[in-house]
């Protein structure tokens, strides 16, 4: 088969295409996105009748990928890392009803948090629910993964975790493709108290997972993907386990400097942690160094394993960072080899923070709230999680908060009942449908002073245009939810309306109850690309 140029998450979209995927349950978010993308613009993907739209947040994503699991099909839920947070309940739930077509959850972690709030790791939500996980050190491993995670989900009958970072994910490299397997057919569980978690079927289903462990273990012990090198000769011999993309890191640097110990690697990209390699690597070398990017997840369970007189050396002593993403400089560092200072970027660029785009309508939207508030005593406008987040920054600096999606309604209602007022809240379309609609209707139900600014530019915007599950809707939902319909008021965001703008906001920060604006106009980034699909549609005419 060809060879094809593909970012880590195209690999893993191609790897599940010919895995016999059936549907990709998403909800877009970086640096997960471009997996559901691929999928999408996939013509084998179309042809095959793969399932692939966005779904309103990753727990609907995950309880879908669950039902086709029931329904015998090969399933693939993405996200990034602090979805699994969104989808906890129904992941961890999954492990105690288990699978039955095979049910893999993609987790795109964001070491050094480019564009996320914290820099959690996927493989502790792994561990909690007790189920495997893969985490691929190159996109060609990527790419056969997937369907390795697809039959031990089947072999297990549990959902497998695919764990990747950010520069796995949005990094290229070369994949050798392979021939592709046919879809599952139709084959709905048939024994289903074991998809019904009252208590008493929860536990005998717990017993079971439990017997599963040692399973998991096995597997991950006899795994190709879990293998020992040896580099140098002589000296003092240092073990080195290496997970996941670090493992590229660790060989660049033994592979490009003059080495006068002998390295032992052990190489992990499936978990559990195959504890008898670890003790066997402890038992021929005279230290070991974990090298991870993310948290200490492994070197946590080294130290657990060993001798606590063993020295293990890693993030938690310090010999390499304790946050952000590693990389061949640090990674260096911790083994002694400094051949170069390392880069400092402040020395070399000129700070430029992110900004909201030249036309934005989020730019009128926050002229307008500047131009208002001001003229109130203590008013907090809280945020939340999207490409307006960055009315935080100069020049607007409108924002008091920005904790999770949909947090911005609860939050300001929180501080309605503690007596602020003005309270308000700014919150996106996508984050609003996601998860800002059951805090709408607490407010609703609480009869609760607040503001809600639902900011519609008519996308997901953040992660590059995707479909917003609730376009051409926000008006009805807001009124299903009980929202006055004579306070839910519709404008456009532009300089040209700012007296409107500016006098609705006014008039609804003055009404004693819940309230909700809705500024609409489309992304411009948007906007500019449909144009231009308009214009080469009329050239071909």
């Amino acid at each position: 088969m060809a060879k094809k140029l593909l970012l880590g998450d195209e690999a893993i979209a191609l790897g599940a295409i010919r895995a016999g995927l059936s549907g990709v349950y998403a909800y877009p978010g970086t640096p997960s996105t471009e997996i559901t993308e691929y999928i999408q613009n996939s013509k084998e993907a179309k042809e095959a009748g793969i399932r692939s739209r966005w779904c309103t947040n990753e727990k609907t994503a995950m309880e879908a990928a669950l039902g086709m699991s029931y329904c015998g099909k090969r399933a693939l839920v993405c996200m990034k890392h602090v979805g699994m947070n969104v989808c906890a309940d129904a992941f961890v739930n999954s492990a105690i009803t288990g699978a039955n077509g095979g049910l893999v959850v993609l987790a795109a972690d964001d070491p050094s948090m480019h564009s996320s709030q914290n820099e959690q790791d996927s493989r502790f939500y792994a561990k909690f629910a007790m189920v495997p996980t893969f985490e691929p050190s190159n996109q060609q491993e990527a790419f056969e993964m997937v369907k390795s995670a697809f039959e031990l989900s089947e072999q297990l009958k549990e959902p497998v975790v695919l764990r990747v970072v950010t520069r796995l994910a949005h990094s290229r490299a070369a994949v050798e493709d392979a021939p592709g397997i046919a879809q599952n057919s139709l084959d709905p569980a048939t024994e289903n108290a074991h998809w019904v978690l009252l208590p008493g079927n929860a536990r005998r289903n717990y017993l079971d997972l439990i017997s599963k462990q040692s399973a998991m273990a096995e597997a991950a012990g006899n795994s190709p993907y879990n293998c020992v090198t040896e580099i140098g000769e002589g000296g003092k011999k240092v073990g080195v386990i290496a997970c996941g993309i670090a493992y590229n890191y660790v060989r660049e640097v033994l592979d490009n400097n003059a080495l006068s110990d002998s390295y032992k690697i052990l190489k992990v990209s499936q978990y559990p942690l195959p504890e008898a390699k670890v003790r066997e690597l402890a038992a021929t070398c005279d230290e070991i160094l974990v090298v991870e990017d993310g948290q200490p997840v492994v070197e946590e369970d080294v130290l657990k394993y060993l001798d606590t007189a063993y020295p293990v050396k890693g993030r938690l002593t310090g010999d390499l960072p304790r946050t952000g993403e590693l990389n061949p400089d640090n990674v260096g560092a911790a083994f002694g080899f400094c051949n170069a200072p390392a880069y400092d970027k402040a020395k070399n660029l000129a700070g430029r923070p992110p900004q909201l785009c030249q036309g934005c309508g989020h730019r009128d939207v926050y002229a307008a709230l500047g131009e208002v508030i001001k003229e109130y005593e203590n008013p907090r406008v809280f945020g939340d999680i999207g490409c307006y987040t960055l009315g935080a920054l100069p020049p607007f600096k409108a924002l008091a908060s920005c904790v999770d999606m949909g947090a911005s309604i609860t939050m300001a209602k929180g501080a309605a009942d503690a007596g602020l007022w003005p309270s308000l809240a700014v919150i996106g379309d996508s984050t609003f449908t996601h998860s800002g609609m059951t805090g709408l209707l607490d407010a609703v139900n609480d009869g609760s002073n607040i503001t809600v600014i639902i900011s519609d530019n008519l996308t997901t915007g953040m992660t590059g245009g995707q479909d917003s599950a609730g376009t051409s809707k926000y008006e009805a939902i807001c009124t299903g939810l009980g929202v006055d319909p004579a306070h839910v008021r519709v404008v456009v965001p532009l300089p040209k309306n700012m007296p409107e703008i500016t006098q609705i906001i006014r008039d609804e920060i003055a009404y004693d109850g819940v309230s909700v604006i809705i500024p609409r106009r489309e992304c411009i980034q948007v906007a500019a690309r449909h144009a231009r699909e308009r214009k080469a549609a009329a050239d071909k005419q």
